[in-house]
């Protein structure tokens, strides 16, 4: 018994030992957590703010929405009075001018419709594509697919070019004429415009005289011999009249957007209204009118009639590449006719055509040259007239 609990004693000891050992121990060891805890310094909080980016390069005049935008943190410090904090307040609104990508956004760049982006260029530059230009061509009623086109419709454009011979030295159109060289002297002048330039007097420069000429008139034509199948004699063959123009026509643009039809209105012009005129209904025969008393109206007014005169435009506005405008204006000046297709809507498919010529009509249609005959139709055609439609005629005004 005694024994037991001297045992105890002995192990209550060292328990108490071990642990006295342990607490001297770990408070020898550097704690780097109070330490670190003790030396930080609590950084000041810093109050930021979303404001509105551009997140890509967007041209003048293009609609925000939020694929083109986003938003950055700043300090609140850097606020400045403009910018925006919040993408609804950007969405909806143009750009008024032209806007790099991450460029912080202010009032003074956006507008709320596109008319007050006048100020800054033309509203109509702002529905041309970066990288295309508008032209203007004339058209009709017949070119213009009877004015059907309006803007935004996309339509082809149908060249029509006449060919001749030219004689490629004088770049006149064959047959050359003859004329004989009598000898050097006064006689064809260099530049002569006219017969009555051709006299040589005091006064011609002699620098331009060829030289004694006779021949050159309209029977001068270079012709070419031929046998008389009869006669077997060699004639000389002459044309009967100048040279026939070849006709050619081809598709010459596909897909081109139509911009406007007719003119642009003006900056500064101002349309003027045309006032309505109203026609009223005069009193009925059972009512007596005082001859001597106001005259007010209390009858309906049957209708109102508004006159105005409608205008046909003469030009359409195509957006067109830059090398497909310049194509444009060669051939308006060169007298080509430039015909309009009008596209289905949606519809973008390019189709590759093959040029229509005289040749091409006979063969891809399969049309035989009519044959000779001993007989033919009354009365005689020479000319191909087309009927007169009912709006091509005015109609005559009417006897007061």
């Amino acid at each position: 018994m005694r024994k037991g609990r001297v045992f105890f004693i002995i192990a209550l000891i060292l328990i108490l030992g071990l642990g006295a050992v342990a607490i001297f121990y770990f408070r020898g060891l550097p704690s780097s957590t109070t330490e670190t805890a003790t030396e930080t310094v609590e950084a000041p909080v810093v109050d930021m703010v979303d404001v509105v980016v551009v997140t890509q390069q967007i041209p003048r005049g293009y609609l925000l929405n939020e694929t083109v935008l986003g938003t950055i943190e700043i300090p609140r410090e850097m606020l400045i009075e403009g910018y925006f904090t919040d993408m609804a307040q950007v969405v909806g609104r143009q750009a008024k001018l032209d806007l790099d990508s991450n460029m912080l956004l202010t009032s003074s760049m956006v507008v709320d419709s596109p008319d007050q982006l006048s100020a800054t260029g033309s509203l109509a530059a702002l529905s041309i594509p970066r990288g295309m230009v508008a032209v203007s061509i004339p058209i009709n009623r017949l070119s213009s697919v009877s004015y059907a086109p309006r803007p935004g419709d996309h339509v082809n454009v149908i060249a029509t070019l006449l060919m001749m011979d030219l004689d490629t030295d004088f770049q006149a159109a064959t047959p050359n004429r003859n004329a004989a060289v009598l000898g050097a002297g006064p006689g064809v002048v260099v530049g002569a415009e006219s017969e009555a330039d051709v006299s040589v007097d005091a006064n011609t420069d002699l620098s331009k005289v060829t030289g004694q000429t006779i021949g050159a008139g309209p029977s001068s034509v270079i012709g070419r011999t031929a046998i008389d199948p009869l006669l077997e004699q060699t004639l000389y063959v002459v044309p009967s009249e100048s040279q026939r123009p070849r006709l050619v026509s081809q598709t010459l643009l596909q897909d081109a957007i139509v911009l406007g039809g007719g003119d642009f209105p003006l900056t500064d012009e101002v349309e003027e209204q045309p006032e309505p005129v109203v026609e009223e209904l005069p009193p009925s025969d059972d009512e007596t009118v005082d001859p001597n008393a106001e005259y007010t109206s209390e009858y309906p007014v049957e209708a109102e009639v508004v006159k105005e005169e409608t205008k046909l435009p003469d030009l359409i506005t195509l957006v067109v590449n830059p090398q497909d405008a310049v194509t444009l204006n060669y051939l308006i000046y060169a007298g080509s006719q430039l015909t309009l297709a009008l596209r289905p809507s949606g519809d973008d498919t390019r189709v590759q055509t093959e040029a229509t010529t005289l040749d091409f009509l006979l063969t891809q249609y399969n049309i035989p040259v009519p044959v000779k005959l001993p007989y033919g139709m009354e009365p005689r055609v020479d000319d191909l007239t087309p009927p007169m439609l009912t709006n091509d005629v005015e109609a005559a005004p009417e006897e007061q």
